[in-house]
């Protein structure tokens, strides 16, 4: 594991002190949990927002439209068979 060193505000660094006290752990997990936390939620964000972007775009919309008629013509074939 690396070490990483930081300045934070003082206001900050008690609230750390006292949440770390208060849930009995040491302030360098807390602090790798919250950040592991707030990274995942970036992720999330960044990933929904594309899908609102390529939710515009009427060449991706058709071309899932038609993949999926494809599939759908795919399984009335197999039903078909059955």
């Amino acid at each position: 594991m690396a070490t990483f060193t930081s300045s934070l505000p003082q206001s900050l660094l008690q609230l750390l002190d006292e949440k770390a006290k208060e849930l009995g752990v040491p302030k360098n997990k807390l602090i790798e949990k919250a950040l592991t936390i707030y990274l995942d939620q970036l992720n999330k964000a960044a990933y929904a927002k594309s899908f609102q972007r390529l939710a515009q775009d009427e060449d991706l919309i058709a071309l899932a439209e038609e993949g999926m008629e494809d599939y759908l013509s795919q399984l009335e074939a197999t039903d078909a068979e059955d």
